[in-house]
């Protein structure tokens, strides 16, 4: 077991992690809180469009007073929030996006779990905050894609990426969760 242990001495805040013999092993979170108390806030996956993405994190950094003239959208993202005093347990799902508060000093703990096979996932990635490996080699193809389309005229460069967004809700946007 590996542990690391981080510490801010002007807030008395720290952080400790352990890492079990395989810490790729996650994905799914337990989050457990010791003592003090938290306010969670959690977005589903499906308002991924509204929260102003860039890599795994979103740009809104105060979501209790977001600035809507620079992330108009972020307010039709739905959330869904609950305050975690001692002895409760959160579960936060994997791609759920999650804002954490410490209300006071307190501990927590967070066991994580993968639920996809091994293979999905980047053998690299200790922490296992890296899309699974598919999803990578998606975003890259997409990337080259946009790349290609850039070389057509404006109005060209919009129909057929429009066309693209059509394809790509049709074959791949699961018909589940509407």
């Amino acid at each position: 077991m590996m542990l690391f242990f981080f510490g801010l001495l002007k807030d008395e805040k720290y952080y400790l992690r352990s890492l079990g013999e395989d810490p790729r092993k996650v994905m799914d979170n337990l989050l457990i809180q010791v003592t003090g108390k938290k306010r969670v806030v959690l977005f589903s996956p499906r308002d991924a469009q509204y929260l102003y993405l860039s890599g795994t994190k979103s740009e809104v950094l105060n979501i209790d007073n977001p600035d809507l003239g620079k992330y108009p959208l972020f307010s039709k993202a739905r959330r869904y929030e609950c305050s975690l005093g001692a002895g409760d347990v959160l579960f936060i799902p994997a791609l759920w996006f999650h804002n954490v508060i410490s209300e006071e000093f307190g501990v927590g703990v967070n066991v994580f779990w993968k639920h996809l096979p091994s293979e999905c996932y980047d053998k690299t990635d200790t922490y296992g905050n890296k899309d699974p490996t598919a999803a990578s080699r998606a975003t890259q193809i997409l990337d080259r894609a946009l790349k290609t389309l850039a070389e057509l005229p404006e109005e060209y460069r919009d129909f057929y990426a429009r066309r693209m967004v059509l394809h790509i809700q049709d074959k791949a946007f699961s018909k589940n969760f509407e």
